[in-house]
């Protein structure tokens, strides 16, 4: 069976001339080979140097098809993807008609007018995978006609979390993001942990106040220095147009931070595995960030925002901490708490995830897909 996959998936070339992509997009994509004998990705190529993140394809059954770059913050990059339409929408059908079943991945700037091309021209099996919040009760217009089309058609959307009056057709599906050797070894560091202060923590995303960072940055600041001698690291890995500020500001405040920059896929997992916590005290529209259920898996304590889905996983001092009003006292009063707890009570929080954590894993998402969406159990397990 050929799949052909739709995204904005940003790739890059290498100076060897090899196509990389976004990281956790291009693991989950290979990990779809188990179920897909061929795969067409239909996404943008960019300028310049990939990402340490960025990662190859691992197979030469999963063939990149380039459209053209477009979309961006201003006014006038958005008028591109309508400018740059015509050719897109010629790529993405002439790719169609070579596969058995597309993915579109929503929200994206070309969704807006592929979403509905897509229901109304082709007969084409297929589903739509919507990776923001399903929830969000004032998104951006393009997101809202988007979710609008998805909600009123019959393919199947696979979407974050489960909500109150949510469509038949629409799809309660975790993000794939944990191999089997990923559990594996994190059932090993987890057996292995222990939570003695000094501790570690860690942050992992786009560096950018709406992620929460400067937040998290003020938070330990304002800690007494008796609590501050309780904290060895705090880690930030990602990157940003605000990272110089953040680098500034943790700097003048004698916050012991790093900031690492992006990261390949094995140096996050290391970074989670010297770690205590993980921070994400987000106000950004967010579905179900894959970064917590890694960190979960190497042992960290999820201190996250209660937005969109995360708190249908997250449950507080159950197996994390919910931070519900968002602001830097409330994060402040939580860490002070944390700092001061036993060695045994935290520990409890990080067992009998295992069964969560399987849910996020590359074989159940597969074998969801092939049962429940595409209609098939002829998969390799």
């Amino acid at each position: 069976m050929k799949l052909a996959i739709i995204s904005h998936t940003e790739h890059y070339k290498t100076s060897s001339g090899t196509i990389v992509g976004w990281g956790p997009t291009i693991n989950e994509i290979n990990n779809l080979t188990q179920i897909f004998d061929e795969i067409y990705h239909v996404a943008m190529l960019k300028d310049g140097v990939a990402p340490p993140s960025a990662l190859p394809y691992s197979s030469d059954r999963i063939h990149f098809v380039q459209i053209p770059n477009s979309g961006g913050r201003t006014i006038i990059h958005k008028l591109g993807i309508l400018w740059k339409a015509p050719k897109t929408i010629s790529t993405v059908f002439g790719t169609i008609r070579k596969v058995d079943v597309f993915q579109f991945r929503a929200p994206t700037g070309i969704g807006v007018y592929l979403i509905p091309l897509l229901l109304i021209f082709t007969r084409k099996k297929g589903w739509f995978k919507y990776a923001g919040n399903w929830n969000q009760s004032n998104p951006p217009l393009g997101y809202r006609i988007q979710r609008y089309c998805l909600k009123n058609q019959s393919r199947m959307v696979t979407i974050n979390g489960q909500w109150d009056n949510q469509p038949k057709h629409c799809l309660t599906f975790e993000n794939p993001c944990l191999t089997a050797e990923d559990i594996k070894g994190g059932i090993t560091i987890r057996d292995d942990m222990n939570f003695n202060s000094p501790f570690s923590f860690c942050f992992v995303g786009r560096l950018e106040k709406e992620k929460g960072v400067l937040r998290i940055i003020e938070a330990f600041s304002a800690l007494d220095e008796e609590s501050k001698r309780s904290i060895h690291r705090i880690h930030f890995v990602g990157d940003g147009k605000d990272r110089e500020t953040f680098e500034s500001i943790a700097t003048k405040n004698n916050i012991p931070a790093v900031f690492h920059g992006f990261l390949s896929r094995e140096q996050v997992f290391d970074i989670y595995g010297q770690c205590h916590f993980f921070l994400l005290p987000s106000s950004a529209s967010e579905g179900f960030p894959k970064v917590i259920a890694e960190a979960m898996n190497f042992g960290c304590i999820p201190l996250v925002s209660n937005v969109s889905s995360i708190g249908q996983y997250i449950h507080h001092e159950e197996n994390g901490f919910i931070i519900n009003d968002l602001n830097n006292s409330d994060l402040k009063e939580l860490l002070n708490d944390l700092l001061t707890r036993s060695s045994h009570s935290l520990r409890s929080l990080i067992k009998g995830n295992s069964e969560l954590l399987n849910k996020f894993t590359y074989s159940y998402y597969n074998r969801r897909i092939a049962q429940e969406v595409i209609g098939s159990t002829d998969h390799n397990e």
